[in-house]
């Protein structure tokens, strides 16, 4: 229970900003999904003056003083109560060292550098793009210097994204698990089995998308409070009362659509899950993005490439697509489901390989951020270390460099928490698999109510209250470890690749 008073008036005020936000998040999606081509100015502005209102509520000078006179009786709140005042304090002091100018000049840059990256994507141009990613990488060191932060803001981009991780703690966890993972990597991509994708052809879209829906329906996301469209790259956004997911269809690469369907229904159903009397306060917000990732590579990967989970769906599959699938078996599928291949595109790269892609960035940022890679650079240094760590070399910039969209957004820190997900996920399905040995059992009937249950209490329930690491410490009993991830990848991966 709530029950200072300056905790209700600190509420009202935070319940304006979070109505803001929402609307802000709501232009973002339209951007990708509806907004015509050449609308995109008017839509800069919009977002522009929403996000100048979204900082004036942030800002106002009256949160100080109730934020003091809580903190004055910190001994006196509850845990929750803690939470909100520890977080709404974070947020005040970003917003009040912000200048309005900065926020302003910020979100014009997003949406002029989203259209760029489009565009440069699309004609394979990273000289167009370059301008764009200069002037976000330094509008993240101005925002690092307002905050105090200027010596260390690549720690302070990773803390945006991931409460209370810095590089270094990251760098440990990478470095232990790319000792492992680029030899076991190696061993499977040696193997003599290999699947049999290119036979996965001419996949209608209208029926992946019918079973796509039918699927995530299934795993518990509520379509009554959220929908699924089409978008260059697929993302999740909104929260508990309106979530907004997006994927993308290829009628020659089928598993892509559905994995990806299947992974922004992990942050979706995160989303839905968190308290929906709470989402203008730190209790109703997400830990971070490796929490939130951890969600969605759990639901994807140890969920929906199980045998059990495709034993219940094949069938249906079969039965959507019964021509296409004709010259495969169960195993045939089984092992399309869980390819292993070197692909230089991230997102549709396998979880033994994914992780390498996310090494291959974090290495790139921290040297963007220290001064020793200039912008220009990128794409000769994207190639060559895309050849040492995950062993081949895009043969473009647009498989390479501009694949992905978060450095249009000035997203520098975001890529660590995907491979954090994927520790995390490994590490709770362990956890999973200790209290429940006869989940996978679930699955094989089509039930995926206890998991759900499992994580909407241990996670979804508790917001902010926690940082990443505590959250998982609190769950599994020890803070992140790589060792778990490596261990799920053995377990799944060398028995299928002999």
């Amino acid at each position: 229970m709530l029950e200072h008073p300056s905790i209700q008036a600190l509420l009202e005020k935070q319940k304006k900003q979070h109505h803001v936000a929402s609307v802000l998040s709501l232009l973002g999606w339209d951007e990708q999904v509806n907004l015509p081509p050449k609308s995109s100015d008017q839509r800069g502005q919009q977002m522009a003056t929403l996000s100048e209102v979204h900082h004036q509520f942030g800002s106002d000078p009256s949160i100080s003083g109730l934020l003091k006179a809580l903190e004055a009786d910190w001994s006196q709140l509850n845990d929750q109560e803690q939470a909100i005042v520890k977080n709404s304090r974070k947020e005040f002091d970003r917003a009040t060292r912000l200048p309005t100018d900065y926020v302003t000049e910020k979100a014009i840059l997003d949406s002029e550098a989203y259209h760029a990256w489009v565009n440069a994507r699309e004609n394979d141009d990273f000289a167009a793009f370059a301008p764009f990613l200069k002037r976000q990488l330094e509008m993240a060191k101005r925002g690092a210097e307002f905050m105090g932060r200027g010596g260390d803001p690549y720690d302070y981009q990773i803390d945006l994204f991931d409460p209370g991780m810095t590089a270094q703690t990251i760098e440990g966890l990478f470095t232990t698990l790319k000792e492992e993972l680029v030899p076991l990597s190696r061993e499977i991509l040696s193997s003599p089995v290999q699947a049999k994708n290119e036979q996965l052809k001419a996949f209608s879209v209208d029926k992946q998308e019918a079973f796509l829906k039918e699927v995530t329906a299934k795993l518990g996301f509520d379509y009554d409070r959220g929908r699924i469209d089409v978008a260059v790259h697929p993302f999740c956004s909104g929260n508990a009362c309106d979530t907004r997911m997006t994927t993308r269809f290829h009628e020659d690469v089928p598993l892509d659509s559905l994995f990806s369907s299947i992974h922004e229904t992990g942050h979706g159903l995160y989303e839905q899950g968190l308290p929906r009397d709470q989402l203008h306060n730190a209790l109703g917000q997400a830990v971070g993005m490796g929490i939130h990732e951890s969600q969605s590579r759990l639901w994807e990967n140890q969920v929906s490439r199980s045998r059990e989970f495709w034993q219940y769906f094949e069938p249906k599959y079969r039965e959507a697509f019964p021509e296409q699938l004709s010259s495969l078996s169960s195993d045939d599928l089984y092992l399309a489901v869980n390819a292993v291949t070197l692909c230089p595109i991230r997102v549709d790269s396998d979880e033994v390989t994914y992780n390498l892609h996310i090494i291959l960035r974090f290495e790139l940022e921290k040297m963007l951020f220290s001064g020793e890679l200039e912008v220009d650079e990128l794409p000769d240094t994207w190639n060559r270390l895309s050849q040492e760590i995950i062993g081949l070399t895009p043969t473009s910039n647009k498989a390479g460099v501009l694949q992905d969209v978060h450095w249009s957004g000035g997203m520098f820190g975001y890529f660590p928490s995907y491979c954090l997900g994927n520790m995390i996920a490994a590490q709770l399905w362990y956890t999973l698999l200790e209290e429940m040995p006869d989940l996978l059992s679930d699955f094989a009937r089509g039930d995926f109510s206890r998991l759900l249950g499992w994580l909407r209490d241990r996670i979804h329930q508790h917001g902010k209250r926690y940082e990443t690491q505590d959250l998982v410490k609190r769950v599994t009993g020890d803070k992140i470890n790589p060792k778990h991830l490596i261990q799920y990848l053995k377990d799944r991966y060398k028995p299928l690749y002999q």
